[in-house]
């Protein structure tokens, strides 16, 4: 027998044959036969493992035992299935008495973790209607063809490579794999419940007594019209290369030279995301007695390419679940960079909050100020700046604001303007910058937890070199990777399971999962 005899599913990439099977590929079989089956496949095993004057080294054995063990695990699965389909009768008699007639056999094959299983089911449908088989509605399975497992673990291996990648991944270790296709099918299916999930998922458990919000935005590269027409357009036959080499030269033939950018033109065509991160502080005492903030506790992160009013509303109903409301009189803490539209978002959903710039930016534009006193990377302009932090740990931002105001008296006329707007810019934040009184109640005064949020939830799988996305279908694997990020997968798919069945239940059919149709963007909030 061939040791990698794990298939995959039609479409899919494969190695070897399934041929422990091929006794009921064209004729339904009893259990007992698989049974059978299943023994003599074992005593292979053992025969395998007790070869005499076996001089095969561990690795050998192992990687040998490998093909073996998983075409054992599609066995014991065809048995499981043939067992069902003759304990099922009570369940065929039930389809008919709705009036459903019943018609022989069909053969299935699903994809599971050990590679493709071929099974037998009954079929019954109503005349001239559709049908159902009630073994793929008793066993919870999808219509796509492959094992909830399976569908999983491809939507969830997405969420940290890419699509191409998963499919590697599965060849590495399962020796057979779904095609790219379906696995971004699987993205776009499980994606359109995890705005529901979102919704009715409860709020942790052993939450502090401080809520902190940070919110910031990145933008991703998207596909432009132009490309996406390219993508839709019709395929033409082209010419077969000589080498790979010889690729690159046709490819650039037939686009033709490159056009010139304008000057500010954006090369990514970049589309922002917005990304919320809370969590909670517990209040304690240190050694010497004095009060404490500990954390963070329970982080969860949150990401949408849709309106940033919308991530502002998702952070106000998470807040809210877990009892941070605008009556409670408890303490929340929001941290962003000082965008304008940011600003105005907090006053309309956290009027109770306090707000904070956070202090990175701020030094930002007080290194801005030094570079037209002193030269880059020079020691003076190091520590004039480090100067102007102290006062600003130490609550005197009115005072960096005056030492401003005295050095653009010494520049020229281009300087001092920019001066006067770094100046305009701090002066109408002041009230976000009471740094000293932050720190002494040991709060965030910066917003390094979203900011690192950014470059690993959204930065590290979606701004890398040669994507494209089209929003919508980035929202689906963007919403997944938050839910594995915050560690909640197995509840959501427990969630998506359930919501399955019982539209299967509801409908009289076996629901479908996969699909080939991103969900819209989400319109929580959005409206005003």
């Amino acid at each position: 027998m061939n040791l990698t005899t794990i298939v995959g599913h039609v479409g899919g990439r494969c190695k070897g044959k399934d041929e422990e099977q091929d006794d009921w590929k064209n004729v339904p079989a009893k259990s007992r036969k698989i049974k059978a089956k299943i023994k003599s496949h074992i005593d292979e095993i053992f025969a395998f493992l007790d070869k005499r004057n076996d001089t095969r080294s561990f690795d050998e054995v192992e990687r040998g035992l490998i093909g073996l063990i998983f075409a054992l695990g599609r066995l014991f699965l065809a048995y499981f299935l043939a067992r069902r389909e003759e304990s099922s009768k009570r369940q065929v008699r039930r389809w008919l008495r709705r009036g459903l007639r019943k018609r022989d056999q069909e053969r299935k094959y699903l994809g599971t973790f050990f590679g493709r299983v071929c099974f037998w089911r009954t079929y019954v449908r109503r005349s001239g209607g559709v049908g159902l088989h009630p073994l793929d509605l008793a066993l919870r399975l999808t219509a796509d063809g492959f094992s909830l497992l399976v569908v999983q673990l491809g939507a969830r291996l997405s969420t940290l490579v890419s699509y191409e990648q998963v499919t590697a991944l599965f060849l590495q270790f399962l020796s057979w794999s779904p095609s790219k296709t379906t696995v971004e099918k699987s993205v776009l299916g499980f994606g359109r419940y995890s705005q529901e999930w979102f919704a009715s998922a409860p709020a942790p458990e052993g939450d502090g007594d401080v809520l902190v919000t940070q919110i910031d935005s990145k933008a991703t590269p998207t596909a432009t019209e132009e490309e996406l027409e390219k993508r839709r357009g019709k395929r033409t036959r082209k010419e077969r290369p000589l080498s790979p080499r010889h690729r690159g030269r046709q490819k650039r033939a037939r686009r033709g030279p490159n056009k010139r950018k304008k000057k500010g033109d954006k090369s990514k065509n970049g589309k922002a995301s917005t990304l919320v991160t809370q969590y909670t502080l517990k209040r304690a005492r240190d050694k010497e007695g004095n009060p404490v903030l500990l954390g963070p506790i329970n982080k969860k992160v949150y990401a949408s390419y849709a309106p940033k009013r919308h991530a502002f509303a998702i952070a106000r109903r998470e807040a809210d679940k877990r009892g941070f409301t605008k009556e409670s009189g408890k303490r929340h803490q929001i941290v962003t960079d000082g965008d304008e539209d940011l600003e105005r978002l907090v006053k309309d959903f956290f009027p109770e909050a306090t707000h904070t710039l956070d202090i990175m930016h701020v030094l930002e534009y007080v290194w801005e100020a030094g570079r037209f006193l002193f030269k880059e990377g020079s020691k003076e302009l190091a520590a004039w700046v480090k100067k102007r932090e102290r006062l600003l740990y130490k609550g005197k931002a009115v005072l960096v604001l005056q030492h401003i105001v005295d050095a653009k008296r010494e520049l020229g006329e281009k300087a001092r303007a920019r001066l006067d707007a770094i100046r305009m810019y701090l002066q109408k934040r002041l009230r976000m910058m009471k740094y000293d009184e932050l720190r002494e109640e040991d709060l965030e005064v910066a917003s390094g937890v979203v900011e690192g949020g950014v470059k690993h939830v959204i930065g590290k799988r979606f701004d890398n070199g040669s994507m494209r996305w089209i929003r919508e279908r980035a929202e689906a694997l963007l919403q997944l990777r938050c839910i594995e990020i915050n560690g909640d997968w197995e509840s959501f798919i427990d969630f998506v399971e359930k919501r399955t069945l019982a539209t299967g239940k509801a409908e009289a059919r076996v629901a479908r999962l996969l699909t080939t149709q991103p969900a819209p963007l989400p319109t929580f909030g959005v409206a005003t």
